[in-house]
């Protein structure tokens, strides 16, 4: 019985393979007939993904809870905890710089068996300062259930959840969405609680969040930005409106907190939110 699951290159390797039909397979998941095929792979309780915008700066008084806060509290109440030395993803498809180095991190009694070559064990200080440079550099925090992980690791899937810090290019979650099956649509879940919305007056028409909505979102109405009821509630859109015409609000953080972790209940068995306070 092996101590630790496959290292790195292994792991790689075992991405490099599988990349192009998962690509392949978001494209196709609404085409008739194959979507009855793919689909099942996207369905709960393997696939859920929950994004956190961590890097809004919502410029609002101390007393509204910034998002990044709730990924924070929730890393503070799991014991098991490893920071990945890179982003799959990105180092998939060769970026360079910083962000390759914002790995995900791995939480659960599965990571027991993570092989150290991806990275390390880390305490709740670590992990949290992790978030907040992660967030410094405009990545979208999800959190994620999906069966991809703990096949590439070779890991016990119910006892395991990664918060990746995805980018708009290479995050294999955020990429190919625009024609999505239903399925895959659901699967990425927007966090109860959060509200993005335009403000008319402000909004000047140029359409840069038409253009980077990952989920397509956002549709023109009158010459303004509308947000309909795809949004995943990524906050991309209130980071990149040039007229800051768009925002984000949210509700109680105790609230948003517990809602989390119903969800994560709901799919995965996590010590220190698996049970009921």
């Amino acid at each position: 019985m092996f101590s630790h699951g496959p290292g790195k290159r292994f792991v790689r390797l075992a991405v490099w393979l599988s990349w192009p039909i998962i690509r392949a397979a978001k494209k196709w998941s609404a085409l008739p007939v194959l979507k009855w095929i793919i689909n099942p792979f996207f369905s709960r309780p393997f696939n859920e993904v929950t994004s956190v915008p961590i890097s809004v700066d919502l410029s609002l008084p101390a007393s509204v809870p910034l998002p990044r806060n709730i990924v924070e509290r929730l890393v503070g109440k799991i014991d098991d905890k490893f920071i990945l030395d890179e982003c799959i993803c990105r180092t998939h498809n060769r970026v360079t710089g910083e962000a390759r180095r914002i790995g995900c991190i791995a939480l659960g009694p599965a990571i027991r068996r993570l092989h150290p070559s991806h990275g390390r064990r880390a305490t709740t200080e670590e992990a949290i300062a992790h978030i907040r440079r992660a967030g410094e550099m405009g990545l979208i925090a999800n959190i994620a259930h999906v069966w991809i992980d703990p096949l590439a690791f070779m890991l016990s899937f119910k006892d395991l959840m990664f918060i990746c810090f995805c980018d708009d290019v290479n995050c294999i979650y955020r990429t190919h969405m625009q024609k999505r099956g239903p399925n895959l649509d659901t699967a990425y879940k927007k966090l109860p609680g959060i509200t993005v919305a335009v403000v008319p007056e402000k909004c000047d028409g140029c359409e840069r969040c038409v253009d980077a909505c990952f989920v397509t979102a956002i549709r023109m109405s009158g010459g303004k930005a509308v947000i309909g009821e795809d949004c995943k509630g990524c906050g991309r859109c209130v980071e990149i409106c040039p007229a800051q015409a768009i925002t984000l609000k949210l509700d109680d953080e105790e609230k948003l907190l517990a809602q989390l972790e119903d969800r994560i209940r709901e799919v995965a068995d996590i010590p220190g939110i698996a049970s009921q306070a």
